[in-house]
């Protein structure tokens, strides 16, 4: 009996742009909060549910299906962290539940920053872009994390802010650059290989 093997190939666009630039952007938007620029607002919180949340999600499952387990994880994780932080805004404000305290988000915050640190660890198979994603955002979360934890000063919240938005046009470079050089068919922005 004759068995025939099908192959199928792989001819969906790469959606790691899609996830890179919904969590970099969100994540700026609201660094910028955290840097003292304005106050939490709807825009961020929409951010947060459209960009953040709902695209990573969708470019998360798009990496499961090319069977990419790093990015199905990164994306998908971090796009229920954002729906997660604006329903732990929105159900406070709903009185759907009691405000969530600094030690709380402290621990939540590092919870975040312990799986992101991991994460980072993944990266030194992938390309230095990304290691300046996950190595920044592990410092955000731990930050974020210390300034809840402590009550730390306004400062040195702003001063978070400032390291969030780093953070969030690191992501915004990583995936612009994917999209350009695929446009291109050549490094028009370099995301730094790594011998594996």
């Amino acid at each position: 009996m004759n068995e025939s093997i099908t192959q199928i190939k792989d001819t969906t666009a790469n959606p790691a742009p899609l996830g890179l630039l919904g969590f970099g952007m969100t994540t700026v938007l609201l660094n910028l909060h955290n840097a003292g620029y304005y106050e939490l607002n709807s825009m961020v919180l929409a951010m947060g549910i459209c960009y953040g949340g709902a695209a990573q999600i969708i470019a998360g499952i798009m990496e499961w299906k090319k069977c990419n387990t790093f990015a199905a994880t990164a994306f998908i994780s971090y796009g229920l962290f954002w729906l997660s932080l604006v329903t732990l805004i929105l159900l406070a404000k709903l009185g759907l539940g009691a405000p969530s305290d600094e030690t709380a988000m402290a621990a939540y915050l590092a919870m975040w920053g312990l799986f992101t640190g991991v994460m980072f660890f993944g990266t030194f198979r992938l390309n230095r872009a990304l290691q300046i994603v996950f190595g920044t955002l592990t410092i955000l979360f731990f930050m974020l994390a210390f300034g809840d934890f402590t009550g730390a000063s306004a400062g040195f919240k702003h001063a978070t802010g400032y390291e969030g938005i780093i953070c969030g046009f690191s992501a915004i470079y990583t995936g612009l650059a994917q999209v350009l050089n695929e446009l291109f068919g050549k490094i028009v922005l370099p995301l730094g290989p790594v011998k594996k």
